[in-house]
């Protein structure tokens, strides 16, 4: 089979950009959506330690929302993860799950140089990283 110049030269730049895309961000590049927090308690610069939206319906409803913008694409709907993500049902209630949470929601998760996670502080607000939580635990399921 010949090729033309410009097929060789097409093919090429195809294959190397195929190997390059291994290095691009693992879960590709997502614009984070903004979150209506009307409704929720302001609750400062200063992040807590423990989900002050806990059980607050408001806030569950809001953090369904932002779920669904900010997460579903890589942690599955309904927090129902298809293998991409960790499955967030596992994500134990209270004080553990919580600190666990804050941590990567802050700071994100990289791999090998890679990240998986963006960091969302200073990108979403506390409140709406907390509603999301808020939600979250509304799907934890112990048996997973």
């Amino acid at each position: 089979m010949k090729f033309t110049f410009s097929q060789l030269v097409t093919n090429t730049l195809g294959a190397v950009s195929l190997a390059l895309s291994q290095f691009s961000v693992a879960h590709g590049n997502v614009t984070p959506q903004a979150v209506d927090i009307t409704g929720l308690k302001e609750l400062g610069e200063e992040w807590l330690e423990t989900n002050p939206y806990t059980g607050n319906k408001t806030a569950i409803k809001i953090g369904a929302s932002a779920y669904n913008q900010n997460c579903a694409r890589c942690h599955g709907l309904e927090a129902i993860s298809g293998g991409i993500a960790p499955d967030l049902r596992k994500l134990e209630p209270g004080a553990e799950g919580d600190e666990w949470f804050t941590y990567r929601v802050r700071n994100g998760a990289t791999r090998n140089g890679i990240p998986y996670m963006p960091k969302f502080e200073g990108v979403l607000s506390q409140e709406a990283l907390w509603a999301i939580r808020a939600w979250l635990e509304t799907r934890y399921d112990a048996n997973l």
